[in-house]
């Protein structure tokens, strides 16, 4: 597994669970891990926001959507990807800078994310 390590702090205030709790909640937390259950309905945008840790992304629903940064620069548009994620599919993401995403497809976006806080030694 990468060791991939956030090295630059984001505000807290930017977390995804205090910048856009309408469509991110918190399933469980230890100090291993986070899960977030993430949901987008079609033609909604979410506020600005982080992700600080490495994730594991599992799709449960796909839908086209725009990535911004924070001065709303398009990073990602899914329309453009070669390979489209459908659901039941895994991903892998490192952490994610201050970004909004809006759903610019019909169905809702929605993925549960094990955020890696720190790898464990065994």
């Amino acid at each position: 597994m990468s060791e991939e390590k956030n090295t630059t702090q984001w505000p807290p205030e930017l977390d995804a669970l205090i910048a856009a709790p309408q469509h991110h909640r918190l399933l469980f937390e230890n100090e291993t891990v986070r899960v977030l259950d993430t949901r987008i309905p079609p033609g909604e945008q979410t506020n600005v926001h982080t992700h600080q840790n490495p994730a594991s992304l599992y799709i449960l629903s796909w839908s086209d959507f725009i990535r911004c940064d924070a001065d709303g620069n398009v990073s990602v548009d899914s329309r453009t990807m070669t390979k489209v994620p459908v659901p039941g599919t895994a991903l892998w993401s490192g952490p994610l800078a201050p970004h909004s995403l809006k759903n610019t497809g019909e169905n809702e976006l929605h993925v549960i994310s094990v955020e890696i806080k720190q790898p464990i030694t065994i």
